[in-house]
């Protein structure tokens, strides 16, 4: 539709994810890990390649992929989320920049449904939280905006963590 609207695919957010089950690796079910890898990888992948050969097409482009600061400090009991393999250097020198956007605990509908069925949930994460508050969507999208610019023409390859320093903790 962008291409077939615009004429050319500039710039992609991948943003793709599922609650996976808060238990030790070793609980989670061949069901649940491969629903997990199905929708946060497998999904980006999907798009991610079709994205690709459009901007191949075009002469370059950037991608922003979501992942998670648990995808860069890793959480208990999240292991069946955090795999995502970066693509940057096959793409780096055909001006395609691939980066992730690593979100800290953001107050979207899947936080807010958890924080409902678990109302301590909410002061116990802003505790660990340097910044003292969870962050808005709006600033993951402020993030994924400056991956898309010019601004960040260098910048490829890269996970930028925006949690509130919440990883240096």
């Amino acid at each position: 539709w962008t291409v077939v609207t615009y004429g050319r695919l500039d710039a992609a957010l991948n943003n793709a994810g599922i609650q996976t089950p808060q238990r030790p690796m070793a609980e989670i079910t061949d069901d649940e890990f491969d629903r997990t890898v199905a929708v946060d990888l497998k999904g980006v992948w999907n798009c991610m390649r079709y994205e690709i050969l459009q901007m191949l097409k075009q002469g370059g482009g950037a991608i922003v992929n979501t992942s998670s600061q648990g995808g860069v400090t890793g959480f208990p009991g999240q292991a069946a989320s955090s795999v995502a393999p970066p693509a940057a250097i096959d793409y780096a020198a055909k001006t395609i920049r691939i980066n992730a956007v690593c979100p800290g605990v953001i107050r979207t509908p899947m936080a807010e449904d958890l924080m409902r069925r678990d109302p301590s949930l909410e002061k116990e994460l802003v505790r660990d939280i340097p910044a003292g508050r969870l962050g808005k969507p709006e600033e993951i999208a402020n993030a994924v905006l400056w991956l898309c610019s010019p601004q960040a023409s260098f910048v490829d390859g890269h996970a930028l963590l925006v949690d509130g320093a919440f990883s240096i903790h």
